[in-house]
């Protein structure tokens, strides 16, 4: 990938057309996951924590720990796998069995490097947005369930937010979406790099993409956690 990169205008204008795909592509699926994902995290903390001895702001606390630790960049990139995994897996796998990727290498470009690292770069950086804006629609989303279901204000639920706020957690949370990032982009692009056959193997090449990707990320989020928590 990196022994003969491109042209530096034309690398460029590749990784911000991938960073839009990537971004704003995925942002009507991220944005309704998350606010639902915020809803029913708040009512089934509610649904647990409801008594006398408990305050409620602690439900604030639970649910903006829990989304940004791990509802929001784990449950946002295993959607994205889904996404953006199988668009990436099933274009380069396209281009491979239409013999696209062998002109062009007769061209002189080296295929690895034009297709597959300005997706890469682009999902390392849009990941980590995209899951900001989950924590925010997904803190969002709670808010608006507890005072629809009188559960608790938003006041009381900004509250327990701030109580035990870390900028370590969120901190971690984007080092785990930054390698999420990685792991779907590359993962995605190696499968669909090496597909061989036809439109058969395409589709198998971005079940294939979709599966590994969603392994390996549950498999760093437990390795993140144990290094660095």
């Amino acid at each position: 990938m990196f022994s003969k990169p491109e042209k530096t205008g034309v690398f460029i204008k590749r990784v911000f057309a991938e960073m839009v795909s990537v971004g704003i592509g995925s942002l009507p699926i991220v944005i309704i996951v998350s606010i639902f994902q915020g809803a029913v995290t708040t009512i089934q903390t509610a649904y647990q924590l409801i008594t006398p001895l408990i305050p409620k702001p602690t439900i604030g606390t639970v649910v903006s720990d829990s989304t940004i630790l791990e509802l929001a960049p784990t449950i946002t990139s295993l959607v994205l796998a889904g996404k953006i995994g199988s668009h990436i897996a099933s274009e380069i796998g396209t281009m491979r069995i239409n013999e696209e990727i062998d002109a062009l290498e007769v061209m002189g470009i080296n295929t690895s490097s034009f297709l597959g690292l300005p997706k890469i770069i682009a999902g390392m950086f849009m990941v980590p947005v995209l899951v900001i804006i989950s924590i925010f629609l997904s803190e969002l989303g709670g808010i608006v369930a507890g005072q629809l279901s009188g559960v608790l204000t938003a006041d009381q639920f900004i509250q327990g937010a701030r109580m035990t706020f870390k900028l370590f957690t969120l901190q971690f949370s984007l080092i785990k979406a930054f390698t999420y990032g990685f792991i779907i982009t590359s993962v995605s692009s190696f499968h669909g790099y090496y597909t061989q056959g036809g439109a058969l193997e395409v589709g198998e090449s971005s079940t294939k993409a979709v599966v590994y990707s969603s392994v390996l990320i549950l498999l760093s989020d437990y390795l993140l956690a144990e290094l660095l928590l």
